[in-house]
């Protein structure tokens, strides 16, 4: 649906073509009339006496397979497109909060092991899925909690995730509004928009409202992904190995209300979806509503289509090769399929940069493909592929083969193909290949000048601070820039031997006082967050109540 809802032609006037299609067909069809030619020389009761009579039922003729091409020629020219090409590194750029809901009823067994335990597993998933991008984890139940900030390092994520339970929430039920107010008001300040993922058993009715305004604010998109099953199951009693029961004895069942889950997703709008239990189709569609949220966001200076219409050649070669049938013959078609095949080779891809083929490398030159593909194309073929090399060959564009060049590790020459954008995007990805390269002062210098062009650019502003830091340390490893020993005789250089004796000592006090202090923490990750829960509970509780978050 999300396919259709996007579904548009780059060149929509190319569809006028198929006003020949069916001008074709009509003419064709009023001369072979017999009846319509004659009638004006022969009496109407005589002429259905001296006409002829076809073969009854429709048969194929060449006038159909002409508008048949000439329909689908002129599809394909129209450039038919539904999904948009996305820029480089935007998995990298995509901010998320997964919010993980840790009401008691997440204990429930329906889904194994338990609603909790598949979603940590489906939370591993997605970290695979997002290798290199920014990651935040929140705890929620009747408070919100932050377990983890925006981090790349998925093992400190996955840690922390392996260490939530629902009894370290210090307050019970479940305010999902709530937690999506703190959550956004975190991922606000960030400059690329960002995501709230819900790992959850159910959204109360109350936030719908607070669904709908979020995703009208056009700031944070909120998702959920709910967890369990309509015929539901006990919940398992944690820590313990019982089940919970309420005030009568009877065991709590719960069960996934898919109809709210529904509703949610009819009245506010927002993406709803339950988990898979086989597969991790789930984990895939959450990343790709991170990746088309980030790419709604992006200017449509820099939106680009994949373009579909080179598929419609397929069926026009298979309805041309009828054209080899004795009796099918139409003189112009051929003429005409020439010239659609030539449109088709010399069609340039929408967003690439065209360049004239005197600056096509001479290796790659007079190819068949070279017929069909720009090289900017067929650099884009290769770089999905993960041939880097082959892709920094073939792109003209310089930014696109500075970014091949990066990802083939030739960062030295990254660094002059970067050169030749004069853009805030050059001089910050400039700053990342000298950076590779440990040319730190160089690397702060295009970091600056990117912000000169780009104020605020926040990835900018953290490299930059990075290599404010890295400089000094260079500068101290590197042997021709450390000091040198004063040029003193032998029998000037004295030893205070007590002294560096204590000092010897003293350390290694020190460092038996913190060896002894570290093997009396037995705290765990999970007592930890249940301590840091209920410290942030309690500071909540003595604000003022304008004064909460």
């Amino acid at each position: 649906m999300d396919a259709l809802a996007q579904f548009h032609f780059l060149r929509p006037l190319w569809l006028l073509a198929l006003l020949p299609a069916g001008w074709l067909l009509w003419v064709v069809g009023r001369q072979g009339d017999v009846r319509r030619r004659w009638r004006q020389a022969i009496a109407a009761h005589l002429l259905e006496a001296l006409v002829v009579q076809g073969r009854a039922g429709w048969r194929l003729r060449p006038v159909h397979l002409a508008a048949a091409l000439i329909v689908l020629g002129a599809l394909a020219m129209a450039g038919p497109t539904w999904e948009r090409d996305r820029p480089p590194f935007v998995e990298e750029k995509a901010p998320l909060a997964i919010a993980i809901d840790l009401s008691r009823t997440m204990d429930a067994i329906d889904v194994s092991p338990t609603r909790l335990e598949r979603a940590k597993l489906k939370v591993k998933a997605l970290l695979v899925q997002r290798q290199g991008a920014r990651t935040a984890v929140y705890a929620y139940a009747g408070s919100t909690h932050l377990v983890l900030p925006l981090t790349e390092d998925s093992q400190l994520v996955q840690t922390f995730v392996d260490a939530l339970q629902t009894h370290i929430m210090p307050l019970p039920g479940k305010n999902t509004a709530l937690a999506l107010r703190t959550i956004d008001a975190v991922l606000g300040k960030e400059d690329t928009p960002g995501t709230i993922v819900f790992f959850t058993d159910g959204v109360e009715a109350a936030a719908t409202a607070a669904f709908k305004a979020q995703l009208d604010s056009g700031r944070s998109q909120p998702v959920v992904l709910g967890f369990g099953t309509a015929q539901g199951g006990p919940v398992r009693a944690v820590p313990g190995d019982g089940f919970v029961t309420d005030a009568s004895g009877q065991q709590l069942f719960a069960k996934l209300d898919v109809a709210a889950l529904q509703r949610l997703k009819s009245e506010s709008g927002v993406p709803v979806a339950t988990v898979t239990l086989e597969g991790d189709d789930d984990v895939r569609w959450v990343q790709r509503r991170v990746q088309s949220h980030l790419a709604q966001k992006e200017s449509d200076a820099n939106v680009r289509w994949k373009e579909a219409g080179w598929w419609l050649l397929w069926p026009i070669a298979v309805l041309g090769a009828l054209w080899f049938r004795k009796g099918w013959t139409v003189r112009w078609v051929g003429a005409w399929m020439l010239g659609l095949l030539v449109g088709l080779a010399m069609l340039p891809q929408d967003g690439l940069a065209q360049t004239p083929s005197s600056e096509v490398p001479a290796e790659h030159g007079g190819r068949f493909v070279d017929l069909w593909l720009t090289p900017d194309q067929q650099g884009r073929r290769a770089f999905e592929k993960g041939d880097f090399k082959a892709a920094a060959a073939l792109f003209q564009d310089p930014m696109w083969r500075g970014i091949a060049l990066y990802r083939g590790g030739r960062h030295a020459d990254a660094v002059q193909v970067f050169a030749l954008v004069d853009s805030a995007e050059g001089e910050y990805n400039q700053g990342n290949a000298l950076a590779q390269l440990k040319r730190y002062p160089e690397a702060a210098a295009r970091y600056t000048q990117a912000l000169q062009r780009r104020p605020g650019w926040k990835e900018a502003q953290a490299n930059l601070a990075l290599m404010a830091k890295l400089t000094p340390l260079k500068k101290k490893d590197d042997p021709a820039t450390q000091e040198q020993a004063p040029d003193l005789a032998p029998d000037q250089i004295q030893f205070d031997d007590k002294g560096k004796q204590g000092q010897k000592q003293m350390q290694l006090a020190n460092a038996q006082s913190a060896e002894a202090w570290m093997r009396n923490i037995q705290t765990t990750p999970t007592e930890l967050l249940a301590r840091k829960f209920a410290l942030q509970s309690q500071g909540a509780s003595r604000q003022p109540a304008g004064a909460r978050p």
